[in-house]
């Protein structure tokens, strides 16, 4: 019998105990700038069923969503013709009724549908777990990946926007970054521009378009408008608007002579002036995150459909790498599963973007690489008994700590703390026995010293 060599999808990993070490240190990090912010955790499936998730996202965001087979014999009852017919989207509702989450968003917002009578609004939530797309697997683009969702709704406060800011801030300034733009954009003022070309219409498809910019240039955009009905016209009247330069205050002041004529692109300049009004409020450039790069890009578009005011991007500019974050308002996404006029505004980090970031970088701190601070060597019996006392004691100190399992030669126990990464070993022979003075033994300077449990116990705990 052929040994079949294992292997896992593409675009999933596995990650071993060192890594989960690091992105714990995302994930806490992260975490802690959340809960700062006042808001609480919750989790969610990660099936939702698939009508909950189709139609959200655009047409593009649906082809990625993973569907998840029925259970039995899925194909017995499908009438013959479906059959024969060989067409997969016809099959779909037949024998598919879940799907893995595509984001935490929607799963978010269907959870407060069903949970609106147990829920104080405005409601604060964040989320850090994983979500599936079907996506052609890439450096930076993953078929499974965790998102680190931060949500509010049923306010309307543009605070909430100024404070997401605030949290990107923060969080990657602490996670060591220090060269990032926090973008920041507003859909009424896109479908302000859409407005004043005349094809109202036809806002997703600019919207579409020009969120390419980055990566097909101008003449790509151009050549994908034409093809989703814009004219040579229109493509003029968008060239200046697409390639707006200078300060915010100066893009702000343009935008406002083109949209003069649209109330809704008026709008949205003005809640953008209000975001950054409160921002200056807060005196962020007063205080340690100082580092602040927020800008205004009209290309930025956001492909899903459900945003309705301010969209936000981030992208670090020390790594060649995608955006590693997101997020913006939505009117009404709940509207879709019988809540109406509930508004929400919402930021993701995308976390293993980041975890690449910090490990290009080497940002991530020596700690991260120890899931061990101690290692008791163990010689023979009686050391044995003799250690684990001690082992217990360091534990209830808070000291992680273990004792090689079985009686080993030095080289072999030394060998397991430098695999391990652990930074202290405490060596027990006879003469520690006798005397109380146990030898401990500093990995990475070779240093050794005699010591009590006691004065061990505080070393390791400075």
């Amino acid at each position: 019998m052929a040994v079949i060599k294992p292997s896992i999808p593409k675009g999933t990993r596995d990650f071993s105990a060192s890594e989960m070490v690091k992105r714990n240190h995302i994930f806490n990090t992260i975490s802690s700038v959340f809960k700062k912010y006042g808001y609480q955790e919750i989790q969610t499936p990660a099936m939702e069923n698939l009508s909950t998730l189709t139609g959200k996202y655009g047409d593009e965001g649906d082809k990625l969503i993973f569907k998840v087979l029925n259970s039995g014999d899925y194909l017995s009852n499908i009438p013959a013709n479906k059959l024969e017919s060989r067409n997969s989207q016809l099959l779909i509702s037949e024998i598919s009724e879940k799907a893995l989450r595509y984001d935490l968003t929607v799963p978010f917002a269907r959870y407060v549908v069903m949970h609106r009578n147990e829920i104080s609004f405005p409601f604060k939530r964040f989320q850090i777990q994983p979500v599936w797309r079907a996506d052609r697997p890439q450096k930076g683009r993953y078929r499974e990946f965790y998102q680190c969702d931060a949500d509010v709704v049923g306010s309307e406060s543009l605070i909430n926007e100024a404070e997401f800011v605030l949290i990107y801030q923060e969080a990657l300034t602490k996670l060591g970054l220090k060269d990032f733009t926090i973008k920041i954009n507003n859909r009424k003022i896109l479908s302000g521009i859409a407005e004043i070309i005349g094809k109202p219409e036809l806002i997703i498809d600019m919207t579409v378009a020009i969120d390419k910019l980055d990566k097909i240039g101008f003449d790509g955009v151009t050549k994908e408008l034409i093809e989703r009905g814009f004219t040579s016209s229109d493509i003029q009247t968008l060239n200046p608007i697409i390639n707006l330069s200078g300060s915010n205050e100066e893009k702000l002041n343009n935008l406002r002579s083109v949209l003069a004529s649209s109330e809704i692109g008026l709008k949205g300049i003005s809640e953008i002036e209000t975001i950054f009004c409160y921002l200056d409020k807060f005196s962020i450039l007063n205080t340690q995150y100082s580092i602040l790069n927020l800008e205004l890009d009209i290309t930025l578009a956001r492909g899903l459909n459900y945003y309705t005011g301010a969209i936000f991007e981030v992208k670090t500019n020390e790594v060649a790498m995608g955006s590693i974050g997101g997020g913006g308002r939505y009117d009404d996404l709940t509207g879709m599963f019988g809540l109406s006029d509930l508004t929400g505004v919402g930021i993701s980090f995308g976390a293993d973007r980041i975890y690449d970031v910090l490990e290009e970088l080497k940002l991530f701190p020596q700690s991260t690489s120890e899931s061990t601070k101690v290692l008791i060597s163990n010689f023979d019996e009686k050391a044995e008994k003799y250690a684990l006392p001690l082992l217990q004691t360091l534990r209830e100190k808070g000291i992680s700590a273990e004792i090689y399992p079985s009686a080993a030669k030095l080289k072999k126990q030394m060998t397991y703390a430098d695999d391990k990464n652990i930074p202290f070993v405490i060596l027990i022979g006879s003469d520690e026995m006798e005397t109380g003075l146990l030898s401990l033994k500093n990995m990475k300077s070779g240093e050794q010293q005699k010591l009590t449990s006691e004065e061990i116990a505080s070393l390791l705990l400075a």
